[in-house]
């Protein structure tokens, strides 16, 4: 995927994952969130059930990935945060820098937010929180029909 080109991303478990390779043919979710605020802590199980139905449970499973841009106060706020609410999605690493470039390209301004990007980091929405709060799983089929991603999907 050309936004995390270059770079590398980590999973739960903390293990280095290629994204090219993971984030290939996918719509990607940048989830930008914190532990310390309580409307991230609010959305997070919400966005971790879409997931799971969407990817862990769909068959063939969506093509779609999330990457956690934290914004937390340590890697150890990270981390924590990772294991106690996250589904099992990647991350920006911590210390990377790259996160402030992507807070500014996509103009973040409050947490959480959950923007929708092609491969290419165009957005198809930066709305993605309110989608999935109002809509649920049938958001990501007009996600799909904007990012020209091929995926034999349907929702339940």
């Amino acid at each position: 995927m050309d936004l995390f080109s270059g770079r590398i991303l980590i999973n739960k478990d903390g293990d280095k994952v290629d994204p090219e390779e993971a984030l290939q043919n996918k719509i990607v979710g940048l989830y930008f969130s914190a532990s310390w605020g309580s409307p991230c802590r609010d959305f997070t199980p919400i966005l971790c059930d879409f997931y799971t139905e969407l990817v862990e449970e769909s068959y063939p499973a969506a093509q779609f990935e999330i990457v956690f841009i934290s914004l937390d106060k340590s890697p150890e706020d990270m981390v924590d945060y990772m294991h106690e609410m996250h589904g099992d999605w990647l991350a920006l690493p911590w210390h990377d820098p790259y996160k402030h470039d992507l807070k500014k390209k996509y103009n973040i301004t409050a947490i959480p937010k959950l923007v929708i990007v092609k491969q290419s980091g165009e957005v198809i929405t930066d709305k993605g929180r309110k989608q999935i709060r109002d809509r649920g799983l049938a958001c990501f089929r007009t996600w799909l029909e904007v990012a020209d991603v091929f995926q034999n999907f349907t929702s339940k």
